[in-house]
């Protein structure tokens, strides 16, 4: 995200008095699709914004993968998608329906009925979703958005071009803009002692896909969480050995792995040396060919110009209230999809009503002082509990999920 400075003592204060009436809706996965839909039920004109060529965002699978196999090179060509082939959902499809157009199976050779259906499934859903409301007709594709900030009286310039091309870019304005651009495309990478001398290969899961480049190597996966978990299965099937490096983990789980010959659990990686050794903070070691960081992403808007009032730090975007409105910038600003550990889709949904109805005067924001104070609580409480900065956005303590289960599928 682009700063030019910290917020000033006598933040700007932006009118509410009027509906706004052109929306821009930055990104056409699952949470711009159904806040253009919002946006649209209250009367809005919107214009959604999708570097792709189809909506779907993260669910649009690709087998291409980045130059940069960490997925850090400034220069790269950025692939959006973070999907393995065989990715399938860890929520039963009842969890991942909008609440009026439920996940329903198809009667349909070429659908998935199971109830945790695989990535091409869910995107069907979202192309299904877009047609029935109509909100295919309001995004434009392949189209990427270079810059979103600021102008005179409240309104926001989008400045915006074909995506791959050189163009200036045509400028637009808008009242208000909606950022839903995801946030599983940057990676983040562990920090390892030795690692620039390491003569192994890296690789985030953002760019794994499939896992035959691994055939008969010695594998350190870095996590444990659901990708950790699916890739450090799937890789078993074809390395001579895979080890994975967890954070966290229950007593008595290290070590070899109950129903498999091949696949190890440790705790995390204390260093690695120029002759290939990985050692582990219990002190064992072993010779590894690669290391696959399962290790999640970076919240990054690098077209989004706020002149200071919002920023990332250590992945907290703040300050936001409820994670949604910077309040010096609300209503005409606000993001949708930033929490992780989530039930998505409900969530989106119910966002993107919040914010429709305030840019629409039928709801109404607490002041601007009284959302400042609600933020500054709740870094406060995060803190107080010792919790990163970096899992702000985790609301995996906060929700009721609605729906329960108990078992993984594979």
């Amino acid at each position: 995200m682009a700063i030019a400075g910290t917020p000033s003592t006598t933040m700007r204060q932006l009118p509410v008095s009027l509906a706004s009436r052109h929306v821009a809706v930055i990104g056409a996965g699952a949470a711009g699709l159904v806040t253009a839909r919002e946006l649209r039920r209250e009367g809005f004109s919107v214009v959604v914004f999708e570097q792709g060529d189809q909506v779907g965002g993260t669910w649009v699978y690709t087998s291409r993968v980045e130059s940069d196999p960490l997925g850090l090179g400034p220069i790269r060509a950025t692939v959006h998608s973070s999907l393995y082939r065989s990715l399938r959902t860890n929520l039963p499809r009842e969890c991942m329906g909008f609440r009026d157009y439920p996940f329903v199976s198809r009667d349909d050779p070429d659908r998935d009925p199971r109830r945790f259906p695989g990535h091409r499934e869910v995107l069907m859903y979202l192309k299904d979703f877009a047609r029935e409301f109509g909100i295919a007709e309001l995004v434009r594709l392949e189209t990427e958005v270079l810059h979103v900030g600021l102008v005179e009286d409240s309104k926001w310039k989008v400045i915006s071009r074909k995506s791959g091309s050189d163009e200036a870019g045509v400028d637009e304005i808008f009242d208000a803009v909606v950022v839903c651009n995801g946030h599983f495309t940057e990676p983040r990478v562990a920090e390892i002692p030795g690692v620039n001398k390491w003569p192994g290969k890296q690789i985030h899961s953002h760019n794994y896909r499939v896992p035959e480049p691994f055939q008969d190597q010695i594998v350190v996966l870095i996590g444990s969480s659901a990708s950790g978990a699916d890739i450090s299965r799937e890789i078993a099937a074809v390395a001579k050995e895979v080890h994975i490096a967890a954070r966290t983990f229950v007593d008595g789980t290290l070590g070899k792995q109950a129903g498999y010959d091949n696949l190890w659990l440790h705790p995390m990686i204390e260093s690695v040396c120029e002759d290939g050794t990985v050692y582990f903070l219990d002190g064992s070691f072993i010779l590894a060919d690669a290391i696959l960081h399962c290790t999640g992403y970076k919240y990054d808007f690098p077209f989004l110009e706020t002149d200071g009032y919002v920023t990332v730090d250590d992945n907290r975007v703040g300050p936001l209230y409820k994670h949604i409105f910077p309040p010096v910038l609300a209503p005409w600003l606000s993001f949708v999809g930033l929490p992780c550990k989530v039930i998505p889709f409900r969530m989106f949904e119910l966002q993107s009503k919040w914010i429709a109805g305030v840019l629409s005067n039928r709801l109404m924001l607490p002041s601007q002082q009284e959302m400042m104070e609600d933020v500054e609580a709740f870094y406060s409480s995060l803190e107080v509990s010792g919790t990163p900065k970096r899992y702000t956005h985790n609301l995996v303590d906060y929700q009721n999920f609605g729906c329960h289960f108990a078992v993984r599928v594979q």
